[in-house]
């Protein structure tokens, strides 16, 4: 099992990087991914979107459909790919600490 390391804390991640316990989830993890995916700085943008993937997760068992984020956060699919360079699924997801999405997101 690989692990992943930030501040001090340590993250069991799966082949892909993702999360392997949601519960683990916290600011580090946070920094960590964003190191991961090039993102400078986030913003209140970011941030929404990291809770929106996460209050569906929590409620659904899964993360939202594309269609389904975009709605939600009212972000057009476009400008998440804009804060998310490697998209919604395998970016934005990560983030959060969902794990990785077996469709499409």
């Amino acid at each position: 099992m690989a692990t992943a390391e930030m501040n001090g804390a340590t993250f069991e991640i799966d082949e892909d990087g993702f999360l392997l316990d949601y519960g683990a989830f916290n600011e580090n993890w946070i920094e960590y991914v964003r190191g991961q995916e090039g993102i400078d700085e986030l913003n209140e943008e970011h941030t929404k979107v990291i809770e929106v993937l996460q209050d569906y997760y929590e409620k659904n068992g899964i993360a939202p459909m594309v269609r389904v984020l975009s709605k939600l956060t009212k972000f057009k699919l476009k400008h998440i790919y804009e804060l998310f360079p490697s998209g919604p699924g395998k970016g934005a997801c990560k983030m959060a600490g969902l794990p990785k999405p077996t469709g499409c997101v």
